[in-house]
């Protein structure tokens, strides 16, 4: 499984390492770098469903959720 959040679809970028002032100056001989998202395994309660869903989020989508609800959120994202 990739690591990307089932909410959002947040998942890892590329990037370099390197500043800009740097990279103008000499040559950059790190290459790439992953960012990693910031996942979590949760249970969710939805109340609407009387049950708990086990899913991976990101923290972004854990405030989505706080926001809107987990059952708005979850059925918006095709998860329910």
């Amino acid at each position: 499984m990739a690591r990307q959040c089932a909410l959002t679809g947040k998942k890892t970028q590329r990037g370099g390492r390197y500043s800009n002032r740097i990279r103008a100056t000499q040559f950059n001989p790190t290459g790439k770098v992953g960012r990693k998202v910031n996942l979590m395994k949760r249970r969710i309660f939805v109340p609407e469903l009387n049950r708990r869903i086990t899913v991976v989020l990101s923290a972004k989508a854990l405030r989505t959720i706080n926001k809107k609800g987990a059952y708005r959120a979850l059925k918006e994202a095709g998860l329910i």
